[in-house]
């Protein structure tokens, strides 16, 4: 007796196939055998780093505020800083 698909089998079947395919390729752009907690962590230290750095840069920014005696956003004009920066 031959065994046949239903059409939800077959469905299954491409998307496992279309998933190994994703993490295939995720594989190549991140490097094979490379550990996925590692890199989160790292990305982790590295936005800690980036966002003790913004926040050290709004206190000076604050600070040359006050100086000046302008608003902090007059100082971000001055220095072409956007609301995103």
């Amino acid at each position: 007796m031959a065994l046949t698909t239903t059409p939800y089998a077959n469905a299954q079947q491409a998307r496992i196939e279309a998933l190994q395919a994703e993490v295939n390729e995720l594989q190549k752009t991140l490097g094979e055998g490379e550990n996925a907690e590692q890199i989160v962590g790292r990305h982790i230290k590295l936005l800690h780093r980036y966002n003790e750095a913004k926040d050290a840069t709004q206190i000076l920014i604050g600070k040359l505020a006050a100086y000046r005696q302008v608003t902090i956003r007059q100082v971000h004009n001055d220095f072409g800083l956007t609301e995103d920066d």
